[in-house]
């Protein structure tokens, strides 16, 4: 039974759409683009016009709201393609999710209409340069005065930094609070004098989309770009919105995994040597075993956190494990997909350099793999086991 088979008829017409992007638009021209390290402004345009950046918003605000479930498969077709392009709209789609369940009405009216069409395109800044994964030992801070808010602090490998009309601030709205956490809110800022973007940060991998420093220095927003209108609040907004984010990590390490696999799964049934397919050869057809195992378990995995999402169930250690082993599973599998092609494997001209070098992202992304089992193994000892 297809993976497919789970959803209605509606939301498995739109991720065979997206397949069908992937195969006709994304993939022909994917190699020249990632390694001329390109903007894909014309795929982007098109995936506006497919409606994927509203996948995550209500139809009362012009979007087409998915299952969690429809949305990884979704992210998974645009990873197969390019990675890059599910990096596009991850953060995006993680900053709707914040709109929705946490911003006032006015924010919601004014938002969440244009980043459904991609009119407006919105990112998240969490990292620090000292800080990593330590967000509570951040230091951007944004103090309230008559006029609202004077922020001040930078934050790191920020996707989209420089093409997104919004960015979900994380910041300390009361550095000396206690516990820290208790301090951070979340703003919603625009670009404007004192907010300087940094030129792109070179990356092994993730091609194509933009990676910068946001340097906030007499950067002053309104009150009304507090989310929610609640101060102290930010963290744990932000670990809210992060659990989709994880998945849609997931999702992306699916979708470059996949296409490691197919391209080995193909190479290896048309490459022969000592007169057969290499595949028969039983090193190279473990490989290929293994591969396909861990990648559905990958799957089933990830869709298992979303159906949980979607039941209204906390789903921070579901979504930690599902990025954790996705992760891990497509680098492994990028690696063997090398291993299968030989020197090709090595060469620009084949696409598994690729897969070999995107891979990695997912497990540092979003939260290293080494935060996912702290958070895997707090939340094993609060539930009292996986029963609990």
């Amino acid at each position: 039974m297809s993976v497919l088979d789970m959803l209605p008829a509606d939301e498995r017409l739109i991720v065979e759409t997206v397949r069908e992007f992937t195969d006709k638009r994304v993939r022909p021209v994917v190699r020249e683009l990632e390694h001329a390290n390109t903007y894909p402004g014309e795929l982007i345009e098109a995936m506006k016009e497919l409606g994927i950046f509203g996948l995550a918003i209500g139809e009362e605000y012009g979007g087409t709201a998915v299952s969690t479930p429809c949305f990884v498969l979704v992210t998974e077709e645009l990873a197969r393609g390019w990675m890059s392009l599910a990096g596009a709209m991850g953060g995006h789609t993680v900053v709707a999710r914040l709109l929705t369940l946490f911003g006032t009405q006015e924010q919601k009216r004014r938002w969440l209409p244009p980043m459904a069409t991609g009119e407006v395109r919105a990112t998240m800044a969490l990292t620090e340069p000292g800080g990593g994964s330590d967000l509570q030992a951040m230091r951007t801070i944004a103090r309230r005065d008559a006029g609202g808010y004077l922020v001040s602090g930078s934050k790191m490998w920020i996707t989209n930094a420089r093409r997104s009309g919004l960015i979900a601030l994380l910041c300390k709205t009361d550095p000396d609070a206690e516990p820290k956490h208790t301090g951070m809110s979340i703003l919603l800022v625009e670009h404007g004098p004192g907010l300087a973007v940094s030129a792109d940060l070179p990356k092994l991998g993730y091609k194509g989309v933009e990676s910068c420093e946001l340097t906030f220095d007499g950067y002053r927003a309104g009150a009304g770009a507090l989310l929610g209108g609640a101060e102290g609040k930010g963290f744990a907004q932000m670990m809210k919105g992060l659990e989709l984010g994880r998945l849609q990590v997931a999702a992306r390490a699916l979708g470059v995994g996949r296409a490691a696999l197919d391209d080995a799964l193909a190479y290896a049934t048309s490459r022969h040597a000592f007169g057969k397919p290499i595949w028969q050869h039983q090193s190279i057809g473990n490989y290929l075993a293994d591969m396909a195992t861990a990648l559905t378990a990958a799957r089933q995995l990830t869709l298992y956190a979303a159906r949980e999402a979607d039941a209204g169930r906390r789903v921070d250690m579901e979504a930690g494990m599902a990025k954790l082993f996705a992760s891990e599973t497509a680098m492994q599998i990028a690696l063997n997909a090398v291993r299968i092609h030989g020197g090709y494997g090595y060469s620009t001209e084949f696409d598994a350099e690729r897969y070999f070098r995107d891979a990695p992202l997912m497990i540092v992304g979003e939260g290293t793999n080494e935060i996912q089992r702290t958070i895997i193994a707090r939340q094993l000892v609060a539930r009292g086991g996986l029963g609990g």
